[in-house]
Order: C-alpha cells, then sequence, then structure tokens
C-alpha cells in the first residue's frame, strides 16, 4: 500500500491561461449574432433620374401648350393725356398769358384720376354692356387655359380676370397715360380701347360739368336774389319821395339851413341898426318902427324854417333826411351787391368753359396685325428654366436629407 502511494505520480496544477482555454475548447461555442437588416434605399441615380424626367415631362408639356394650343392674342394700345385749357390767368394786352392760357398742359392729378376710372369697376361694367366682353372672352373656340371660365360669371370675378388683359401705366417723364388691351381677335382689342378712352372723356368733362353748373345755378340764384332785392330798395326810394313831395330831402334841409344862416344873419343887422337908432331917436320914430317890424318880419320866418327843418313831427325836414340816405344808401348797396353777383356770374361761366378738360389723343388705338402675346418661345424657355432650377433645388435637398440619415 505504502509502495502503491509513493508511485502514483504528482499532479501538476495548470496556469491560468492554459486553464481557460481548456475551458473554452471543452464549453460549446455561442450561436453567431445576427446583422441587422438593411433599410430599403432608392439609388441616388434613380432619384436623380425621375426628378429630372418630371421636369423634362412638365417642360415639354408646356412647351407643347404655348406653341401648339395656346390662342393667339392681340394688343391694341393708345397714348392719352388730360388738357386743361385753362385761360384764367390773361390779362389783357398780355400776349405772353394768352400764349399759356391756349397752350394747356396735362395735370398729374387729372391723369391719375383718369387712369383710376379707367381700372375701375364702373369702366369694366360699362365695357361689358357696350361690347359683351363675357360673352366674347369665354368664347369656347379659345383654349381652356386662356379663357374666361363662363359668360355668366359673376363681375367681380371678370375682373380679377381682365387684370391681365387691360393694362393703363401712367408716364412720369412724358406725363402720359399708355392704355393697352388684348384679345382674342383685333377688332375687339381696339374696340376695347376706344371705348374706354371715350367713357374717360367723357367721365371727366362730366365731373367739370356737375362742379361748373353747380356754380353757375348758386351765382344765377345769388343774382336773381340780388336783382329783386335791389329792384325792391329803387322801389321804396321812389315810393318815399312821391309821398315827401321832394325829390331829395337832404338837399332841401341844406337850402333850408341855407336860409335859416341868412335870416339869422340878417336878424342880428336889424337888431344892430335898431340899437343904433335907439341911442338918438325916440321909440316912437317911425324908422324905429320900420326896424322893429322887419326884425319882428324876420324872426317870424326864422321860426318857421326852424319848425320847418327841426320839429318833433314826423315830416320835419332832418327826419325826412335821414330816412332818405338810408333807402339812398340801401339802394345803392344792393345795386353794387347786384352789379357784383353779375359779374361773378359771367366770370364764372367763362372760367367753366376754360376749366374745361379735354382727353386728347397722341395715339389712337391701334388695329393690331399680328398676335403679340403669348410669346410662345420666351415663355417655353422661362418654363424649362424654372422647371430645372426647381428639379436642382429638389435634388439638394434629398441629398442633403440622405447625408443627415446615414
Amino acid at each position: 500500500m505504502t509502495g502503491l502511494l509513493s508511485r502514483t505520480p504528482d499532479v501538476v496544477p495548470l496556469a491560468p491561461t492554459a486553464r481557460a482555454a481548456q475551458d473554452t475548447a471543452a464549453s460549446p461555442a455561442p450561436p453567431p449574432l445576427l446583422a441587422p437588416r438593411a433599410r430599403p434605399r432608392w439609388p441616388a441615380r434613380r432619384i436623380r433620374n425621375a426628378v429630372l424626367g418630371l421636369a423634362a415631362g412638365l417642360s415639354l408639356a408646356a412647351a407643347g401648350y404655348w406653341c401648339l394650343w395656346a390662342s393667339d392674342l392681340y394688343v391694341s394700345q393708345a397714348d392719352v393725356i388730360v388738357v386743361r385749357a385753362d385761360m384764367g390767368a390773361i390779362e389783357p394786352g398780355g400776349l405772353g398769358g394768352l400764349l399759356g392760357g391756349l397752350s394747356g398742359s396735362g395735370n398729374r392729378a387729372d391723369q391719375m384720376l383718369l387712369r383710376n376710372h379707367l381700372l375701375s369697376l364702373d369702366m369694366l361694367a360699362r365695357l361689358d354692356r357696350r361690347l359683351g366682353l363675357r360673352r366674347r372672352y369665354a368664347d369656347h373656340h379659345h383654349d381652356a387655359i386662356a379663357r374666361f371660365a363662363a359668360a355668366d360669371a359673376p363681375l367681380a370675378r371678370f375682373a380679377d380676370y381682365m387684370r391681365s388683359r387691360i393694362r393703363v401705366d401712367y408716364d412720369d417723364n412724358g406725363g402720359v397715360l399708355h392704355v393697352e388691351a388684348s384679345a382674342f381677335d383685333p377688332a375687339t382689342a381696339q374696340a376695347i380701347v376706344a371705348a374706354m378712352l371715350d367713357e374717360g372723356a367723357a367721365f371727366m368733362n362730366a365731373n367739370d360739368h356737375r362742379l361748373a353748373q353747380a356754380q353757375v345755378a348758386f351765382l344765377s340764384g345769388e343774382a336773381g336774389r340780388m336783382g329783386q332785392r335791389s329792384e325792391a330798395e329803387r322801389k321804396a326810394l321812389i315810393q318815399f319821395q312821391n309821398a315827401s313831395g321832394m325829390v331829395a330831402p337832404d338837399a332841401t334841409l341844406q337850402n333850408v339851413a341855407g336860409t335859416i344862416a341868412q335870416l339869422e344873419a340878417r336878424r342880428s343887422s336889424l337888431q344892430t341898426q335898431l340899437d343904433t337908432l335907439g341911442a338918438y331917436l325916440v321909440p316912437a320914430h317911425p324908422d324905429i318902427v320900420a326896424v322893429r317890424q322887419q326884425l319882428a318880419a324876420v324872426e317870424a320866418e326864422l321860426a318857421r324854417e326852424r319848425a320847418r327843418a327841426t320839429s318833433p313831427a314826423p315830416d320835419a325836414l332832418n327826419r325826412s333826411a335821414d330816412r332818405f340816405r338810408q333807402l339812398q344808401q340801401e339802394a345803392q348797396f344792393t345795386q353794387t351787391l347786384y352789379q357784383t353777383t353779375l359779374a361773378a356770374l359771367e366770370k364764372g361761366r367763362i372760367t367753366a368753359m376754360q376749366a374745361m378738360k379735354q382727353v386728347s389723343v397722341i395715339q389712337s388705338p391701334t388695329r393690331p396685325e399680328y398676335p403679340a402675346r403669348p410669346r410662345r418661345l420666351v415663355n417655353s424657355l422661362v418654363f424649362a428654366i424654372v422647371a430645372f432650377f426647381s428639379a436642382a433645388i429638389v435634388l439638394l435637398m434629398i441629398a442633403v436629407v440622405r447625408d443627415h440619415i446615414d
């Protein structure tokens, strides 16, 4: 037993690394990890081809529309200016004022007023009644994109449509209004511009006529009233003269005042003579008696003249003269007012005629000989450029998103 034990070989411990290798070799290997499933992605070339193909297709479709199906549009044009023949500054003998008054000049305010009226809804309604524009622009013989939706559509929708068919521009440098209208046939385009000019001229003159008539009517009424007042004052003056029996009571009063002054002087002289005679003659002397009689007669006449000139009686000369002066002043004043009103009335009539505005046509409405719109080649090129530029922007955005995801 002891010998057996002594023959048993010694057990040598394994190193840690070798033990780990032995354990690893003895244990079964773990299953391999599953790789994540890749997301489906379109190739960049396929996306680019799709976007560029869409842009090319839209460009070809637009070019086909502009070149094959788009209806022709004829453009009629006219240039006008509002002229005011203002001769109010003319002076007699002034040649410069005469020439300046006859020339007239365009006014920016009048030009802009005419422009706003030409583009107004009222103008479009008159044109539609006069020319039947909604029926013309909604004709089914034209392409569906260019024509108006329906002939019985509301006028407000037709106004939105006509904003692309009618233009009125103001030239600041030349002071000229440029009127332009486009239609599907030359006659309609020319008729629209001609009708706009006619209606614009009527509108400008109607405003001036209305203002001038209001002024003239007011002045005419004032002139009539002043004439009646002046006539009444003259009749009152004549009636007073007839009632008093004097043509001019104030002149009569002046004559009476002169007579009173003479009588007072005569009385003073007689009183002086009486005092002188009384110094050396007896009171019963014939000369003194004669002087006393003359003095009494002068004093009696002086009392009568003073009573005639001034007294509490209503027919006294001073009262009559004062009433006469009042009536005369009122008659003169009303006559002056009447003459001033007549002068203002005549001036108002002349000014109303001088201030009339006229729409002067520099270029009459043209009759187009060839269609000016649409500009087929230009529109096709512009649409293609915009389409491919938009495609480039879309591709750039797609590239930025792909880079962000990666």
